[in-house]
């Protein structure tokens, strides 16, 4: 018995085998390990996608109450963008005195964001009440100023004079960079 293999088939069947050990040593040595890591990294970017969506979510909830908190108070944000006008003062609320005098305002100390102003007031007053109506009146005005202690109160006739000072707080023209990044 005599087996009769054409040589074709023997060149197949070789070249077959050949093709069969290439395989089999790139699986082995390329894909076995990289399949391995690429399953390390896609667990890795999992991770990293599920933290993302958490800092964005995070985000979207800063950024809607940024924007509550700016539309709830967006009078105090542009009473800090307004430059302080004496006599503005005075008109605004000279109904609450019999006369009402403001000495020039005196630069008192320059933080980085603020520029702080001192204005010294003397005023003629019917009652305390109308004092603190003032003040009332000043918490509602376009600018933001605090009332220092001490207020003297002197009683003049019928009259009461008072004195005290203010601090006037305005923003610096330049450090509002940040609101056209943050819209």
């Amino acid at each position: 018995m005599k087996i009769n293999i054409s040589r074709q088939n023997i060149y197949l069947l070789s070249l077959s085998v050949i093709l069969f050990i290439f395989v089999l040593i790139f699986s082995f040595s390329l894909l076995i390990p990289e399949g391995k890591e690429y399953r390390l990294k896609r667990a890795e970017f999992k991770k990293e996608s599920l933290e993302l969506r958490k800092y964005e979510n995070f985000k979207d909830e800063v950024a809607q109450k940024l924007g509550e908190l700016r539309s709830d108070n967006r009078h105090v944000i542009t009473a800090y963008d307004r430059e302080f006008d004496p006599q503005r003062f005075e008109k605004t609320h000279k109904d609450y005195f019999k006369s009402l005098n403001i000495s020039q305002k005196t630069q008192v100390e320059n933080k980085e964001e603020f520029n702080v102003y001192e204005v010294n007031t003397t005023s003629q007053i019917n009652s305390p009440k109308s004092f603190y109506d003032f003040l009332d009146a000043v918490n509602k005005s376009d600018w933001i100023i605090s009332i220092n202690f001490p207020i003297i109160f002197k009683r003049e006739d019928e009259m009461i004079r008072s004195s005290f000072t203010m601090k006037v707080y305005n923003n610096q023209s330049d450090s509002n960079t940040t609101a056209s990044v943050v819209e």
